[in-house]
């Protein structure tokens, strides 16, 4: 954030009830565009909706599930409605909170946002993509949530391979089954590809890592290639990537062996941790290869 406010004097920082750590560049050398609001997420969204009428890009940071469900309205009507460069930055998305139960488990956040017009989501798999990422935001028209995990997952993407919003990622080739991945479930699909290699099957992964706009060329060229469709996601399995995945294979007449896995039609109501959670649904490497195998070998 402070390497952005040195680079474009536009650029404004809110943060809602988060620990300024790792924030104290940009608050002391950018105090005037620093803002750290309390719990009123509503507010602060209006705020930066204000803020981006005047000629600012405000950044928004908090926790996911506050960012989408609380303020929905405020995200619609004033972000959504007048295109504005707001950039929604959701902490914790998925079920990263798992020990503070479904009050701040962001399951179907893509899903609330994916049905506003204008609106980008974008979710890098790593921190690494997430650095490749944020300049790019500096220049993109309209609106974008951008979902991020809690830190410290293993670093699978490639510099050599062009980062472009709205351009996904094809991490590996492969023949047999195709695994379409965003955010975290990245790194999972690529252990389960190479798992599957020793069932004597070629798995590709293709990382999704923006959602809206969904990148559909690349899709369906992948898909075209594969006996079987496999999206993975932490995130419901209605209305978020999975949905988005088989809505433009179906429209593009691509007819695959294709299966979601996700978090189905439950509150995620049990104690544990993000893996806890996460490998009880199948979203795991275990998960993802007994899916891939019963598609291909039924």
């Amino acid at each position: 954030m402070a390497a952005l406010a040195k680079a474009d004097e536009r650029v404004v920082f809110i943060g809602s009830d988060i620990t300024k750590r790792d924030l104290e560049a940009f608050a002391d050398n950018y105090p005037d565009r620093f803002f750290m609001e309390g719990v009123y997420e509503a507010h602060i969204v209006g705020m930066a909706a204000g803020m981006a009428l005047c000629g600012k890009i405000p950044y928004i940071n908090t926790i996911a599930t506050f960012l989408t469900r609380r303020c929905y309205e405020q995200v619609l009507l004033d972000v959504g409605l007048h295109k504005l460069p707001v950039r929604l930055l959701g902490s914790g998305g998925g079920v990263v909170y798992a020990p503070l139960g479904p009050t701040h488990l962001a399951n179907e956040d893509i899903a609330i946002l994916r049905a506003i017009p204008n609106m980008t989501i974008v979710a890098p798999c790593d921190a690494e993509e997430m650095a490749r990422l944020m300049p790019l935001t500096l220049k993109w028209p309209g609106p974008m949530y951008i979902r991020f995990a809690k830190g410290g997952d293993k670093v699978v993407s490639r510099p050599d391979l062009p980062f472009e919003i709205g351009k996904a990622i094809e991490l590996r080739e492969g023949s047999d089954a195709l695994f379409v991945t965003t955010g975290i479930t990245t790194q999972i699909a690529l252990e389960a590809a190479g798992k599957l290699e020793g069932e004597g099957l070629s798995a590709a992964v293709l990382h999704m890592h923006t959602i809206k706009p969904l990148d559909a060329e690349r899709l369906i060229a992948c898909a075209r290639r594969v006996r079987a469709v496999v999206t993975a996601e932490e995130h419901t399995i209605i209305g978020g990537l999975g949905s988005a995945v088989a809505e433009t294979l179906l429209e593009a007449g691509v007819s695959k062996a294709f299966k979601r896995i996700g978090f189905p039609d439950v509150f995620t109501e049990e104690l544990g941790s993000q893996n806890d959670i996460m490998g009880k649904y199948g979203i795991s490497v275990d998960g993802l290869c007994a899916t891939a195998l019963k598609l291909l070998r039924p």
